[in-house]
Parts: C-alpha cells; structure tokens; sequence
C-alpha cells in the first residue's frame, strides 16, 4: 500500500503550464542555433534534467508493459529514424533532405517555433515525471 503525495505547490500544472508558456514565448523569439537560444535551451533542460534525476517531484507509475496499440507507434518511430539516417548518410542534399532541413521553412515562423518549443518542454517534463 503506498500514499499518494502531492507534488510541490509550484510543480503542480497551473504554476507550470504558465510558466512553460514564456519560457516557450522567449524561446520562440530567439533566432535558431543563437547563443541565447543555445543558452536557454541548455539552461532548461538542465534544470529540468536535475528534477529528474532529485527526488523533489512524486513520480508517476510507469506501464509494466506497453499495450499492442502504444507498441504501433514504434513503427513510425522506426521509419523516420531509417529515413533520418539514410538522409544523414546520403549527405542531406537537396534530393535526399534531412527532416529538420523540411522543418525549417516551418519553424521559421515565430508562433511555429514557440509551439514547438513548448512542445518540447511537456514532453520532457513528462519524461522528469517518470
């Protein structure tokens, strides 16, 4: 029998979700492969990181084993990752792009890149939860 703790007052969703909002406002605005985005991103996921690694946040019960539905989405996975890799080896040429080469028109917009930073950021922080 174990009790359900309650996480940290500022750990809990309304204190984080708002909080991930501007950090995902700020990083949207820097320009790509910046020194200031470079900084921030390696200053969050640092930070995130060591959440992870401390035992400050209850953790969520991780599946035993995943289900034959979850286990399909390997498939995709698994296709872009060789797509990724024979792109990467064939010399992400304009024949063969890379998908953060297709991406970059994409993420060239700032609400994109925000979007996907704050993507980012729950993702990862579900990752910290487990």
């Amino acid at each position: 029998m174990t009790a359900e703790v309650d996480p940290p007052r500022w750990a809990r969703p309304v204190v984080v979700l708002p909080v991930f909002v501007v950090i995902s406002a700020v990083g949207g605005a820097l320009p790509s492969f910046s020194l200031g985005a470079n900084l921030l991103v390696l200053a969050v996921g640092g930070a995130l990181f060591r959440l992870g690694l401390s035992r400050t946040l209850p953790r969520r019960r991780a599946p035993r084993r995943l289900s034959r539905a979850a286990a399909w989405w390997l498939l995709p996975a698994f296709c872009f990752a060789c797509l990724e890799l024979t792109d990467f080896a064939l010399g992400s040429t304009y024949p063969h792009p890379t998908l953060s080469v297709l991406a970059d028109p994409v993420l060239a917009h700032y609400l994109a890149r925000a979007l996907a930073y704050l993507g980012w950021l729950l993702a990862y922080w579900g990752l910290v939860r487990r």
